[in-house]
């Protein structure tokens, strides 16, 4: 019945057709969820959890399949919007700018000091939009980023943002002097330095130097800045962001007579340790310091400390705390109910997270593909495969795309022949899903780890025929695996390959290939000496003689 009704969708805006034959095979399956019990029984919504905590089993292990970190509505100023700033170059700009990247690649020496005046024949009208995107081009490369900057300044095109960028790639390089000199430059020019200020902060946090970046908040008030509540919870979300809580943490209860402890303070120490450590004591400590500063917890407070939980597979304080919350008159969230889904298809009740999804379609909360790709990678994973592709019907139904994740969900099931494998990997290129480097490599490491070493080598041939190219993480895990199976001369030949193409020398791998050249050498020293059987017999037969004379 469902794969018919998905035919009908062939010429809507989804890619259906691409896993309907995957969908079909599982049509005269016995097993498995039942895929109208889920459409048309809902259940009530407490019966559903009571059950759940009754026949649940605890499964630890499971890696997470996509980060959900809870938005929490915080009043935290913006550095640079990377998103608008692509999205602002059009065709015509892009075409100057992939030009203006390219003389610059084959005319530039960093080592000398050229002029900006060899581009002003080139042909390139500088504008606003140009200087900022060819910034953005060159931002793996600060000294021709810079260049371009400076051109721009020459022709009075380099804006606020031309600053702003050319700062972030400084600091992104950590050339942090350079970047303090262009802000006294903006000082001087009486324009405004909150954002590039704002910008430093982050890249020291980003570089790892937490203590600069607390510094460089405290030296807002020497560029005329008022350092206020809001530039406060951006130095601590910036800090937590970069996995600097602990500093962050610390830096909040040291200035509470400035900057009183208030909810919005603790949300962003919570939302480092619940979602960027997902260290579920640190959360419980600092909930217990909200208690004991009495501070209330909101509905942000709650989802971060459910997302924890859930991270973890402690289902049973994930419910405890979504009870909670309602009970105390804060809304549940899309972020919570993907967190139940994720923590309950994980625990093995699939059919429970379902009814989630359809309380969620209830209140409003239209499910996405990672609402769906939690429930299916753990089903793949417990070789469920029906099941996941039953899911995935479902998914379509509800004119859902599958993403690049669902395809890898399946890639990583039980039981998948190589055959298999590559029809997905055809769905993958023709939805535009892939595949990519990531995506191989989950398959080399499956064949590998199942000693499935020949389809290994397959895959591998296969790679390039996808334009995939290799990088040093495919060829380490390929080179350990071929000696761990003992093909060392095909190791040997995918080593040399790697340093042909420029992939820098693996230590673990050198040590490896000088470790078998050493064992080589000690059996050609150990290795005995064949002896000369006819001078054996000879010397057998001259004592022979000289005892009978």
């Amino acid at each position: 019945m469902f794969p018919v009704y998905l035919a009908r969708k062939i010429n809507q805006r989804t890619h259906s057709h691409l896993f309907l034959p995957f969908i079909q095979r599982s049509r005269t399956a016995q097993d498995g969820l039942s895929y109208p019990s889920y459409m048309h029984s809902r259940y009530s919504f407490f019966q559903a959890f009571r059950r759940t905590l009754g026949t649940c089993s605890r499964k630890q292990g499971y890696s997470y399949f996509s980060t959900f970190e809870p938005s929490h509505v915080l009043n935290l100023y913006e550095t640079i919007n990377f998103t608008q700033l692509a999205e602002s170059v059009n065709e015509s700009t892009n075409s100057c700018v992939i030009k203006l990247v390219k003389l610059l690649r084959s005319n530039f020496n960093p080592e000398g000091e050229e002029s900006t005046d060899f581009l002003d024949g080139c042909g390139i009208k500088p504008s606003e939009d140009v200087i900022n995107s060819g910034i953005w081009a060159l931002r793996d490369d600060w000294k021709l980023a810079f260049f371009v900057f400076k051109w721009g300044q020459k022709w009075r095109c380099s804006d606020e943002k031309a600053w702003s960028l050319m700062i972030w790639v400084l600091g992104n390089h950590k050339k942090f002097n350079n970047a303090w000199c262009l802000i006294r430059d903006l000082y001087q020019s009486s324009m405004d330095t909150q954002r590039p200020m704002l910008i430093m902060i982050d890249r020291y946090a980003a570089a790892n130097e937490p203590a600069e970046a607390i510094r460089a908040f405290q030296l807002m008030e020497k560029f005329k800045l008022t350092p206020d509540q809001k530039a406060f919870y951006t130095l601590l979300d910036t800090l937590c962001k970069h996995g600097n809580v602990e500093e962050a943490e610390e830096f909040m209860f040291q200035n509470a007579k400035l900057f009183p402890l208030e909810t919005e303070g603790f949300n962003i120490i919570l939302n480092g340790w619940c979602n960027v450590y997902v260290d579920i004591t640190e959360a419980k400590r600092i909930w217990k310091e909200m208690d004991k500063n009495c501070v209330i917890a909101d509905e942000y407070s709650y989802t971060h400390m459910i997302s924890c939980f859930s991270k973890v597979n402690n289902l049973f304080d994930s419910l405890r705390l979504y009870d909670e919350m309602k009970k105390k008159g804060w809304r549940p969230n899309r972020t919570v109910y993907n967190s139940l889904v994720y923590v309950l298809a994980h625990e093995n009740c699939h059919e429970e997270a379902l009814k989630i999804v359809d309380k969620m379609n209830d209140l409003g909360y239209i499910p996405d593909s990672v609402t769906f790709n939690f429930i299916i990678r753990p089903l793949c994973k417990a070789g469920k495969i029906v099941d996941a592709r039953r899911v995935l019907s479902r998914m379509l139904e509800d004119n859902i795309n599958p993403t690049i994740d669902t395809y890898h969900a399946f890639l990583e099931g039980k039981d998948l022949t190589f055959e298999e494998s590559f029809e997905l990997l055809e769905r993958m290129m023709k939805s535009g899903n892939g595949p990519n480097k990531d995506t191989f490599f989950l398959i080399l490491g499956k064949f590998l780890q199942s000693n499935e070493i020949e389809n290994a080598l397959k895959t591998w041939v296969k790679m390039k025929e996808y334009d995939v190219s290799p990088d040093s993480a495919h060829f380490v895990m390929m080179v350990e695996g071929l000696v761990k199976h003992g093909l060392v001369t095909k190791a040997r030949e995918l080593y040399t390959e790697m340093i042909c193409i420029g992939i820098s020398v693996d230590p673990k791998l050198a040590k490896l290939f000088k470790d078998f050249s050493q064992d080589d050498e000690c059996k050609q020293i150990k290795k005995p000496r064949m002896r000369n059987p006819n001078l054996h017999r000879g010397k057998k037969w001259f004592r022979g003689k000289r005892s009978n004379s």
